[in-house]
């Protein structure tokens, strides 16, 4: 088990987020990044995919603050990976994973698929959680859904303009501050998810644990949400 990993149990699937630990980067990626397109060595960053996988097939995406979902059937991203904000998938213990620094890492679950998606405020104004839920029912998902939403800035602290705080409704924003997961879980609910959950960690707050792109700037690392459906 990684250290300071954040394990979950949904509904036919094993969710990790996980956190800054268990690695073997150095200076600001240290320890475990999993961030290909960081400066970090792409030697340290092979092997805490590796680690973070545990030897799981995985498929890979390279987050862009779209709303494609990718449907995977087989790993992805060996040689590299496309561009998509989520990846869902109906094979059984093939990894799927998106990678974070401050952006929320949203599992979705049901007993036939699964998916992982990226949600920063574009993300979620364009509907990539919406799109994520309709991934899993093309793929065959007929059960009740659930969701966990993972560590990601928090409304103690994603301080954002007025540009930003308009394209959501004023429930939401606070002293300036928006409330990225109280966002992601009505959007969740409203397209028929039946159960949501959130692990309650903020990155912005804790950035010794996990990565952080507003506290630490671009030279940070990242990390992810891995869901495998069991």
């Amino acid at each position: 088990m990684l250290p300071d990993a954040i394990d979950l149990e949904l509904p036919g699937a094993r969710v990790r987020f996980t956190a800054r630990a268990g690695g073997v980067s150095e200076g600001p990626y240290r320890s475990l990044n999993l961030g290909r397109f960081t400066d970090d060595d792409p030697a340290a960053v092979a092997e805490n995919r590796r680690r973070a996988v545990q030897g799981a097939p995985a498929a890979w995406a390279r987050q862009v603050h779209g709303t494609r979902v990718l449907r995977a059937d087989g790993p992805v991203g060996a040689g590299g990976a496309p561009d998509a904000d989520g990846v869902a998938t109906a094979v059984r213990r093939l990894a799927a994973l998106v990678l974070t620094a401050d952006c929320l890492p949203v599992a979705l679950a049901a007993p036939e698929a699964v998916a992982m998606v990226h949600a920063g405020w574009r993300g979620l104004a364009g509907g990539v959680l919406e799109e994520g839920v309709r991934a899993l029912r093309e793929l065959g998902a007929t059960a009740a859904i659930q969701a966990a939403i993972g560590p990601g800035a928090g409304a103690c602290c994603y301080a954002v303009g007025e540009d930003v705080a308009a394209v959501f409704p004023a429930w939401a924003v606070r002293d300036g501050r928006l409330d990225l997961k109280a966002v992601a879980a009505e959007r969740l609910r409203s397209c028929g998810v039946a159960e949501v959950t959130d692990v309650r960690r903020c990155t912005m707050c804790e950035p010794a644990l996990f990565f952080s792109h507003r506290v630490s700037g671009p030279v940070t690392g990242r990390q992810a949400g891995i869901i495998l459906r069991s």
